[in-house]
C-alpha cells in the first residue's frame, strides 16, 4: 500500500512510479532555494514543505501563487506538525497535510529524495 497525493492509501502490489521528492526546509522569502527548485520540478515530482518553507503556504504571497501555477502533475505536501507550529490552518486542496510516518512513506515511495539544504 502506498501513499498518494490525497492522503490516502493505494492497495498496490507494485509502488506507483515516482520520480523525486523535493524537500524544502527554508523560508521562501529568506532565500532564492524555493525560487530555484520550482522550475526544476518535473511531473512525477514531489514538493514536500517543512520548517520555515511551509510559509510558502501564506494566503496572498507570490510563493503561494507560484506553487498554484505548478503542474497537476506535481504532488505538493506539507510536514503537519510544522504547519502547527506556524499556525497556518488553512490550505490549498491542492495541498496535502502529512505527518512524520506519511514523510517516511513517501521518502520510500519516491525513487529519489533531494533535500535543498
Amino acid at each position: 500500500n502506498f501513499f498518494n497525493a490525497t492522503t490516502k492509501w493505494l492497495p498496490s502490489d507494485e509502488p506507483p512510479l515516482m520520480n523525486t521528492l523535493h524537500l524544502l526546509t527554508h523560508s521562501p522569502f529568506n532565500d532564492n532555494r524555493f525560487h530555484s527548485c520550482l522550475p526544476l520540478l518535473a511531473a512525477g515530482d514531489g514538493l514536500l514543505l517543512s520548517g520555515d518553507a511551509v510559509y510558502a503556504l501564506q494566503p496572498g504571497t507570490a510563493a503561494l501563487q507560484a506553487l498554484q501555477q505548478l503542474p497537476q502533475g506535481i504532488a505538493l505536501f506539507a510536514l503537519q506538525e510544522d504547519l502547527l507550529a506556524r499556525d497556518l490552518s488553512t490550505l490549498p486542496t491542492r495541498v496535502a497535510s502529512v505527518d512524520y510516518p506519511a514523510f517516511v512513506d513517501l521518502c520510500i515511495t519516491y525513487s529519489r529524495v533531494n533535500s535543498w539544504l
